[in-house]
């Protein structure tokens, strides 16, 4: 079983910033992919970026490209959304979350635990 506990959410003005923490327990975080992935109301999850288990590789939606950086602590079982250049469109509930895999995934069908979520709200 896997637990991930957010934190980071808040109300920020377009053009503005936040970094988005989540920590996992268990002993074998290093070994997890992880993930953020968006939702807003009467929308589908969408995948917003994701960083393999050593935090060699990431990968990001093309919308928060250049924009938005993950990244890990190990050694503190914690994954890292910096978002800068906040637009009102990134206003939404933001989950963190384990992959199934090995693979880097996109997929938002392709993770197994999540965490609680919390709310980032641009305004413009």
């Amino acid at each position: 079983q896997v637990q991930l506990v957010e934190s980071g959410g808040g109300l920020v003005q377009a053009g503005g910033s936040l970094r988005l923490s989540c920590v996992a327990s268990g002993r074998t975080f290093s070994n997890y992919v992880m993930g953020y992935i968006r939702q807003t109301p009467g929308k589908e999850r969408e995948f917003v970026a994701v960083i393999n288990s050593s935090g060699g590789y990431t990968n990001y939606a093309t919308s928060v490209k250049g924009r938005f950086t993950i990244s890990r602590d190990n050694a503190k079982n914690t994954v890292y959304l910096q978002m800068n250049s906040l637009k009102p469109e990134d206003t939404a509930v933001y989950y963190c979350a384990k992959g199934i895999g090995t693979q880097s995934t996109r997929s938002r069908y392709e993770y197994d635990y999540w965490g609680q979520g919390t709310q980032v709200t641009v305004s413009s």
